[in-house]
């Protein structure tokens, strides 16, 4: 590989194990984190961002939003364009797709290179680097940092440039969205008729709707285990950029506009940090309707 050091930025429930996973393959890496105690147990850690663009060639950011990507970069602030120049840029968090579109501009006149990469799975699927990166930018760039996302993912998917590795990212929301506050409603369903919910998971796993999303978040639904591998709040914020995209091409997503407020209402539980399929709750908590027999 002729990249002499990556930094990694954004330390979190998906950055964190990522970069193990690149320290693991031996990739010469440098982390930074705004909460510095998580830093030194995956790689080498940077006092500060200043020293992360100092010493490495490319930086990856996975960091929590759009304003802690620009934070990071110090984007339209003195720092910017010393900061980035000469780097290779790749931003695998999800932003709105003009957020990333404004951002290459900025980082083009800048002097830098960007690539767009970011992947579908949660916790889980990072952890055992079984990923899928979806890729927009210049070919260059992406061949430049292709093997860095060896130890990250199974697949990685060319998407054309700027912004459509975003706009890719959101329509796989769009699906696994309406997937997991479905088979929450099924789990409610089953649950208030008192059928067995191992024997619910066995088969939706055994029959046509199998699928690995399902055979993890069944078991999960069924025990009530709302460890977080994608929070109620992450997927609440995924779900507001899929609406506005929708909204500035004129489109209506009735499915989705059913799971965004089933999962406000679950924020609203005090769920945010729960999983995804704490969903069930904001079901439970709605008023029960009784029909005339």
């Amino acid at each position: 590989m002729g990249i002499s050091r990556v930094g990694f930025a954004g330390l979190g429930r998906m950055g964190g194990p990522m970069a193990r996973n690149l320290a693991r393959a031996g990739v010469p890496l440098l982390v930074w984190n705004r909460t510095p105690d998580k830093a030194g147990e995956v790689a080498e850690a940077a006092e500060d961002v200043a020293e992360l663009f100092a010493r490495c060639d490319v930086v990856i950011l996975m960091v929590k939003d759009a304003a802690a990507v620009d934070a990071v970069l110090d984007r339209g602030g003195p720092a910017f364009a010393e900061r980035v120049r000469g780097h290779t840029i790749v931003h695998m968090g999800t932003t709105a797709p003009e957020h990333s579109r404004a951002l290459e501009t900025d980082l083009l006149a800048a002097g830098a290179r960007y690539v767009e990469a970011p992947v579908s799975g949660s916790r889980v699927p990072a952890e055992a680097g079984e990923l899928v990166a979806m890729l927009a930018g210049d070919p260059g760039a992406i061949e430049e940092v292709r093997e860095l996302f060896g130890p990250l993912c199974r697949e990685t998917v060319r998407c054309g440039p700027v912004p459509n590795a975003l706009l890719m990212k959101l329509a796989v929301n769009v699906h696994l969205t309406a997937v997991v506050t479905s088979l929450a409603e099924t789990v409610h369903f089953a649950r208030a008729h008192g059928l067995d919910l191992g024997l619910l998971a066995g088969v939706l796993g055994a029959g046509q709707l199998a699928s690995p999303i399902v055979r993890v978040k069944a078991p999960k639904l069924a025990e009530e285990d709302f460890a977080p591998q994608a929070s109620i709040a992450n997927v609440l914020a995924n779900v507001e950029l899929i609406a506005a995209a929708a909204g500035k091409a004129g489109l209506a997503l009735p499915l989705l506009e059913a799971s965004r407020a089933l999962y406000a209402e679950t924020a609203r539980l005090g769920l945010g940090d729960a999983d995804m399929v704490a969903v069930v709750k904001a079901l439970e908590a709605r008023p029960k309707t009784h029909s005339e027999d």
